[in-house]
């Protein structure tokens, strides 16, 4: 095998850690251009494991550029959320039958699936914390490797990975929820929200939600988590209040997930996902700023309104 094919055979691995690490598109493919460049100039006759090199080089250029990246976020205009890696205009009808056996290129797809409120929990820990959690928990390495893979004993790894599951707890949505449920709720909240009922709004909203929404100071947002139903159900009312004629709403795909999304003059202006628990909806994430929906070019489908 040619040195080059290496580096391909893994690419889409590296990909997928650099964008789990990092919660933005551009950053990830830079780790992975960098990480190339790295192991092209490499004496790879010399490389016993090209695949355990590669995830090393792009996990510590990953740490590296998230430590410069949060110095940057600590004076982002307001709270700072994942940039979405891939967005789909239309998502199946509420009522369409799930998938209950999924052949195994769709098994992998989902898999592959990175939840936009998944990322944002993740923004809770340390870079290396992050790295050793995800390397452990998603990507399924052994505690030796991702010591070496940090440089640290296996004992300071294990202790890392254990205290983010327990900070990732606190916030990550239960699982187990069906998402034919999930996306009928979503769509609910989506009329509610447009509308601006207010008391539908709030009873669709567990009592504890919060609203986090990033605008990055070029579009409408709230500079702050907000909590609890009444006043995320205020804040849509008024929103609506002021509503846009021209903005359409409809259902979509957001990294693989239910997403609000909504266009002007066939421009994504904003997606919005949630979490869910017992029927109702837990917590909300909306990106506004036009930076992050540049990744896409996703234009509304048919069914928009």
């Amino acid at each position: 095998m040619q040195p080059v094919d290496h580096f391909h055979r893994h690419q889409h691995r590296l990909l997928a850690l650099a964008y789990r690490l990092l919660g933005t598109r551009a950053d990830a493919e830079d780790v992975v251009q960098d990480t190339w460049l790295r192991w092209h100039r490499a004496d790879q006759a010399a490389i016993a494991d090209p695949e355990a090199w590669l995830v090393t080089a792009a996990t510590r250029l990953g740490i590296d550029r998230l430590r410069a990246a949060r110095r940057r976020r600590e004076v982002y205009p307001g709270p700072w959320l994942p940039e979405p890696a891939s967005v789909a205009a239309d998502a199946p009808a509420a009522n369409e039958p799930a998938d209950e056996a999924p052949g195994p290129a769709r098994a992998l797809e989902r898999a592959e699936e990175v939840s936009l409120a998944f990322l944002a929990v993740l923004e809770r820990l340390g870079p290396e914390e992050r790295a050793a959690f995800l390397l452990r928990e998603v990507f399924d390495y052994d505690y030796a490797a991702i010591a070496e893979l940090l440089g640290r004993n296996e004992a300071a790894c294990r202790q890392m990975v254990h205290r983010a599951r327990g900070r990732v707890a606190e916030a990550r949505p239960r699982f187990g929820v069906d998402p034919r449920h999930h996306r009928r709720l979503l769509d609910k909240f989506m009329h509610a929200a447009r509308d601006g009922d207010r008391e539908a709004l709030q009873d669709l909203l567990h009592a504890d939600a919060q609203l986090v929404s990033d605008g990055g100071g070029k579009a409408l947002a709230a500079i702050r988590p907000l909590h609890g139903a009444e006043r995320i159900a205020r804040l849509f009312w008024a929103v609506a209040r002021r509503r846009d004629p021209a903005v359409r709403w409809q259902l979509g795909l957001a990294n693989g997930e239910p997403a609000i999304l909504r266009y002007r003059g066939g421009e994504l202006v904003g997606i919005t996902v949630a979490t869910s628990e017992d029927g109702r909806i837990t917590a909300l994430y909306t990106v506004a700023n036009p930076d992050k929906l540049a990744v896409t070019n996703a234009s509304p489908g048919a069914s928009s309104w």
